[in-house]
């Protein structure tokens, strides 16, 4: 009996200090990921204003709002970690004809798999693992429908700089929520 209630205590204890990451950290990397965003679309010299998103990869607004009404934080933090992990798996695609520098590509790949391992680690296994299949399916419409179908070309990563931003702002307003 005593040793389940340490158990539980140090399974607290140590969800708090992991939390912290969120507090000291969080922010930063999420302004980081940004301001790299925001250099990368000022080393864009095509314009895409006549470029589209395909309805297919429309927003997800609805999964925001969604997970947004989550009564515990944690499940608001499983649901930025996924997104963030699955901007890292779509920045894994071929960026060779994207208007940005390798190194920023790189540089914007390091600071988001690193905040994507930080929101991780305030969350417990079984609730990372959770599954957000619609978003996972979101993702897959943009890597497929943007990126393959544009054969990753300059304005098509640009689109998807864009929706990475979107998808940086409100998974930070999430969390911080």
């Amino acid at each position: 009996m005593l040793n389940r209630i340490l158990l539980v205590c140090l399974l607290f204890a140590g969800s708090s200090l992991t939390c912290k990451w969120m507090d000291t950290n969080f922010k930063r990397y999420t302004e980081g990921a940004l301001a790299l965003l925001k250099t990368m679309k000022m080393n864009s010299t095509n314009s895409t204003d006549d470029v589209k998103l395909p309805d297919a990869a429309a927003f997800p607004n609805e999964l925001y709002r969604h997970a947004s009404k989550a009564p515990v934080s944690e499940n608001k933090h499983s649901f930025a970690a996924h997104v963030l992990d699955k901007i890292v798996v779509l920045f894994r695609e071929d960026q060779t004809h994207a208007s940005w520098s390798a190194r920023t590509g790189e540089d914007f790949l390091n600071v988001i798999t690193q905040q994507a391992d930080g929101v991780a680690s305030c969350v417990s296994i079984t609730s990372h693992k959770k599954s957000h299949r619609k978003m996972s399916m979101y993702f897959k419409r943009l890597a497929l429908h943007v990126l393959e179908e544009m054969e990753h070309s300059a304005d098509a990563w640009e689109l998807i700089r864009e929706q990475v931003r979107l998808h940086i702002y409100r998974a930070h307003r999430l969390a911080e929520a």
